[in-house]
């Protein structure tokens, strides 16, 4: 629990506000994925650090963590959002605030 502890606040501290311009390029190579508003970024993070597949696999089912549609990618390039990130490799999950 402690080490889980360590890298929650490890990933927090690189939580990071981010424009779509500096995504677009993940975005072409597939490695960016979405967390829904309801979940918590840097807990995401850390579920995807530790290869938790059966919480990634509901959340995937559930639509609450999947890969960026190229509607919302249309829609964040036009200035619409503010994003946060942060970096699981080789993923950069993105969450909109």
């Amino acid at each position: 629990m402690e080490n889980k502890s360590k890298q929650w606040h490890a990933l927090h501290a690189e939580t990071a506000k981010i424009e779509w311009k500096d995504l677009e390029r993940f975005f072409a190579r597939g490695h960016l994925l979405r967390v829904s508003s309801d979940l918590d970024l840097v807990d995401t993070a850390v579920e995807m650090a530790n290869d938790n597949k059966a919480v990634i696999e509901q959340w995937v089912a559930e639509n609450r963590l999947s890969g960026v549609s190229n509607e919302e990618a249309q829609r964040w390039s036009q200035g619409e959002s503010t994003l946060w990130s942060v970096v699981v490799l080789p993923w950069i999950l993105v969450q909109q605030r």
